[in-house]
C-alpha cells in the first residue's frame, strides 16, 4: 500500500472512532454507513446522533 492510500485508511479510522464517541453509534454501523452516500433528514440525523438539535422556521 503507498503512502496516500495508508494515509486515506488512518484518517478514515480516526474519523470513524470520533464519530463512534461523539454519536453512540458502534464501530461497525459507524464504518457501513460511511462506506458510501448516506441521506438521512434532520430529525433522522439528531436521533442518529450527529447533530443536537434541529431548528425550525418560526411560523
Amino acid at each position: 500500500m503507498d503512502i496516500a492510500a495508508r494515509e486515506i485508511v488512518r484518517i478514515r479510522e480516526r474519523l470513524n472512532k470520533i464519530l463512534v464517541e461523539h454519536t453512540g453509534q458502534s464501530i461497525k454501523r459507524i464504518q457501513t454507513d460511511t462506506e458510501r452516500d448516506y441521506i438521512m433528514s434532520a430529525e433522522q440525523a439528531q436521533e442518529y446522533g450527529i447533530i443536537d438539535d434541529v431548528i425550525r422556521k418560526r411560523g
